[in-house]
């Protein structure tokens, strides 16, 4: 994508963010709002610059845990949507449990996972993995079912292997879909993060928001909040570059 199309694609939510942070400033000049109720745009950006040196000490475990969490969501989901898709009757079992997962409480679980596995980067890693591995399973379960069979009988009628038929039909159709669960799973890696580094960390985003919340600091939370969002908002464009490169027929047939 050239620089000026990307640049009309963004315009829009670029004048959205900059006209509510400019009701905000004025809301908040206005009406003499306090900070530790409500700061202005201007003194959380100014505090965040600030603190720019524990926020970024804090944000790079945020990184690290996001990251290895994230990791393992796509292994997780990976395997089992290729299993999924190799035996219909591990589609039949596997899929009950995998809504099932959904609704267990991670608000309950992470203490838990804090109580059997103490305060290290393993129960971390567990609730990302909890929170975004199903968006990328049923992805990459739906997206391998939803494929040319035309294409993959000709295959069969040529005598390819179930696993060729696989590897050169079923893997490259399902692809679209992964990404597009891929960017709604990655929404949530950050804030899973953020989530369980409340429960239980020494460092990280999380533990930064709860002591200055502590302090009364409303100013230096929403700073941090600040910096989730864009880490957030990086992953998720990230997610379309990896698209370009890796399934650059999908984005010739869709422009």
């Amino acid at each position: 994508m050239r620089a000026g199309g990307l640049a009309r694609r963004l315009a829009p939510a670029v004048l959205v963010v900059a006209v509510g942070l400019l009701a905000w400033q004025v809301a908040v000049t206005a009406l003499g709002l306090r900070p530790q109720v409500l700061p202005s745009p201007l003194r959380v950006l100014a505090q965040g610059w600030a603190f720019r040196s524990a926020l970024w000490e804090n944000t790079l475990p945020t990184v690290q845990v996001t990251a290895i969490g994230f990791a393992v969501s796509l292994a997780v989901a990976w395997s089992i949507a290729v299993a999924v898709d190799f035996s219909p009757w591990l589609r039949r079992a596997l899929t009950p449990l995998l809504v099932a997962s959904q609704t267990l409480p991670v608000v309950a679980i992470a203490p838990l996972l804090i109580i059997w596995f103490g305060f290290g980067l393993l129960p971390k890693v567990l609730v990302i993995a909890l929170v975004t591995f199903f968006p990328v399973a049923v992805g990459l379960i739906e997206g391998f079912a939803a494929t040319d069979r035309s294409a993959t009988a000709l295959l069969r009628s040529m005598g390819a292997s179930r696993w060729q038929r696989f590897r050169y039909v079923r893997l490259p159709g399902a692809l679209p879909s992964f990404f597009t669960s891929l960017r709604i799973a990655i929404t949530y890696a950050v804030t899973g993060a953020i989530f369980a580094e409340y429960v239980g960390a020494r460092a990280g985003l999380g533990i930064f928001m709860q002591l200055q919340r502590n302090q009364f600091r409303t100013d230096l939370v929403l700073a941090a909040v600040g910096v989730a969002a864009a880490l957030s908002v990086a992953l998720f464009g990230l997610t379309y570059l990896v698209q370009r490169l890796v399934t650059p027929w999908y984005r010739g047939d869709h422009r």
